[in-house]
């Protein structure tokens, strides 16, 4: 695990485990059927404040949704976060990766891809993929990726 997370740009994905069944609307996208079970949102964090400041608004509920997540937020608990530090644009590599992982769906296209041409940035698992599985992939994928560092929620809230 990290000891801390900081300012500098990088990719990271979001481990969202949700408990119960519920619906929310996501902006204009539409309506999201949230289902027990984990789902995974990827981004990027290339602007001021990088990868800390990013999930640190990720980390709260967002009281005016501005991004998709934003709105999986009120349905989905932060648990983890996976991330990554580097200059360089990785999430549509690292969302390719997840949707080839074992048992990966996507619950609704689009979701955080309004800006590139992937299938979605949001993918749903019965149960939480492993990170040293996501690791071993991103090498095969990336040879040259950086390392990849996990926080827990409690981990986040000491840093934001």
């Amino acid at each position: 695990m990290a000891l801390e997370m900081n300012a500098r740009p990088g990719t990271y994905a979001l481990i969202l485990p949700a408990d119960r069944q519920r619906t929310v609307r996501v902006g204009r996208l539409g309506r999201l059927t949230v289902e027990p079970g984990c789902y995974v949102y990827v981004g990027s964090a290339l602007g001021p404040g990088g990868v800390r400041a990013r999930v640190g608004h990720h980390s709260r509920l967002a009281t005016r949704p501005h991004w998709h997540i934003d709105y999986l937020r009120r349905a989905a608990t932060l648990r983890d976060v996976w991330y990554s530090y580097d200059s360089v644009r990785r999430e549509h590599a690292w969302a390719d990766i997840f949707a080839r992982m074992p048992g990966a769906s996507i619950p609704l296209p689009g979701f955080g891809a309004s800006d590139c041409t992937c299938p979605a940035h949001l993918y749903f698992f019965s149960r939480q993929p492993r990170l040293d599985s996501f690791r071993r992939r991103l090498r095969v994928a990336l040879p040259n990726h950086g390392r990849v560092d996990r926080v827990s929620a409690k981990g986040i809230a000491r840093l934001v």
